[in-house]
């Protein structure tokens, strides 16, 4: 069996065996999400996981959410620099300025849609999961044209940390595609949501 292929009926091979992960995979990961701030807040985490493994993010999730506040949309965009100076300090969080600081230019840019961030991010799959049918990890893109789209998009309106691969992974996370192995037991599980 070469590196990027498995045996059926397994997980997706990036889940590994770590507990955190798995769950993630199992119960998240690929879950068509359409209510605004479970999307806002997976296109925050998305942008803090920018050049840091996907783990490290999860095991800080759960401080995240308490520091910024529930991912409340409307009170991360009237932030002022004192709070923005308490997440630099806090060790719980990834304490890179330029991250934090998209959390409130993020919502503030959500806030300013002429639409909601569902109807923004669906419209680049029509409203429609794609479901994809790959069979092996090496095959799964990295970016694609809709997330080249949408980042052009979002950076337009005035968001940040939302390159393509950061768009695509997105995209993944929120169901948006459907990026399970067609062997992996969660692929079945998300085509039928969609």
């Amino acid at each position: 069996m070469d590196s990027g292929s498995k045996a059926e009926g397994e997980r997706c091979g990036w889940c590994g065996t770590e507990p955190l992960y798995i769950r993630y995979h199992d119960e998240e990961w690929g879950v068509p999400e359409r209510a605004e701030q479970p999307l806002f807040e997976r296109l925050i985490l998305e942008g803090m996981q920018a050049g840091l493994s996907w783990l490290t993010v999860l095991k800080k999730r759960d401080h995240m959410r308490e520091a910024f506040l529930g991912f409340d949309i409307e009170a991360l965009a009237a932030a002022d620099s004192h709070l923005m100076e308490e997440w630099l300090g806090d060790p719980g969080l990834i304490r890179n300025r330029a991250k934090l600081a998209s959390v409130v230019t993020n919502a503030q840019a959500t806030l300013a849609l002429p639409n909601s961030l569902s109807e923004q991010v669906w419209s680049f799959v029509d409203g429609v999961p794609t479901q994809n049918r790959w069979r092996r990890l090496k095959q799964v893109p990295s970016q694609t044209d809709a997330s080249v789209a949408m980042s052009k998009s979002l950076k337009k309106l005035g968001f940040r940390f939302v390159g393509p691969v950061i768009c695509y992974a997105f995209m993944q996370s929120a169901g948006l595609v459907n990026d399970h192995l067609v062997d992996c037991p969660a692929y079945a599980k998300c085509a039928a949501l969609a």
